[in-house]
């Protein structure tokens, strides 16, 4: 069983004694509940004001799988960086801008409108078309159908050698096949905003399997924060039950840095 982050708070603001933390952290599941239907996945006002607190601190980044536009008007806090689509499309303050995949925007229009026929036939499976991705969700699908979504998934990415699936809590995505996760996207973060070396102690928080790549990616660099209320096999060094716990961690982390 990992320790809890939150028990532990005084641990990890001793450990960036003398270094500046960075804070990145996943959306759904981690700032925000995971719910039926991802549009209905709001902040909470604390949780807003919370995150701007620790912006005006320290760096903050938000990696999430949704849209870039989706994700920013979300959260709605200036200053830090937005990453969406996994770290696909990533924007921030001054001008930092980079996209991977735009090359691949033809063929994931035929993944969708392939995916979406197939789709229609499942009831409770939702598509969502995001720049860099489609992704199928089977939250609402009867289990006895849940590997039907699979199945059509599946048949989509072989007529499509060019995308890859990936997969998440009640969602399989389609993405173009390009060597880059949220665990590249963190450590070209750091190295483009000057953050890497020993000076600073990154902090990734998420709850998802390709919040997992960030967590290998900062083996040793840095701390690694799983989001679950189940035990699970991760390569996290600690972990937080729920987004309200994950405020909390936030808001002792926000008291304990230094004036």
């Amino acid at each position: 069983m990992l320790p809890s982050a939150l028990n532990l708070v005084d641990e990890i603001i001793a450990g960036a004694s003398g270094k500046r933390p960075v804070v990145f952290l996943d959306y759904d599941g981690t700032l925000a509940p995971i719910v039926s239907y991802p549009e209905h996945a709001w902040l909470s006002d604390s949780m807003q004001q919370t995150l701007r607190s620790l912006a005006a601190r320290v760096p903050v980044a938000i990696l999430s799988g949704r849209d870039l536009d989706d994700v920013r008007g979300r959260v709605l806090v200036d200053g830090i960086v937005y990453a969406g689509s996994h770290g696909f499309d990533i924007a921030g303050a001054g001008g930092l801008r980079r996209e991977l995949g735009a090359a691949y925007l033809p063929v994931l229009d035929s993944a969708e409108t392939e995916l979406r026929e197939a789709l229609d036939e499942i009831q409770g499976a939702q598509l969502e078309r995001k720049h860099f991705s489609v992704a199928a969700h089977y939250r609402n699908v009867n289990e006895n159908d849940a590997s039907s979504v699979a199945l059509a998934v599946d048949a989509v990415a072989t007529r499509h050698r060019e995308l890859r699936r990936m997969d998440g809590k009640k969602v399989y995505e389609l993405l173009p096949d390009i060597d880059w996760n949220k665990g590249k996207a963190v450590l070209w973060l750091l190295e483009t905003l000057g953050l890497g070396g020993h000076k600073t102690l990154p902090i990734y928080i998420g709850d998802d399997r390709t919040d997992e790549d960030a967590f290998r990616a900062l083996d040793k660099l840095g701390v690694a924060i799983l989001v679950s209320e189940q035990p699970q096999v991760t390569a996290a060094n600690y972990w937080l039950n729920n987004p309200e716990e994950v405020e909390r961690f936030l808001g002792e982390l926000i008291a304990g840095l230094p004036a």
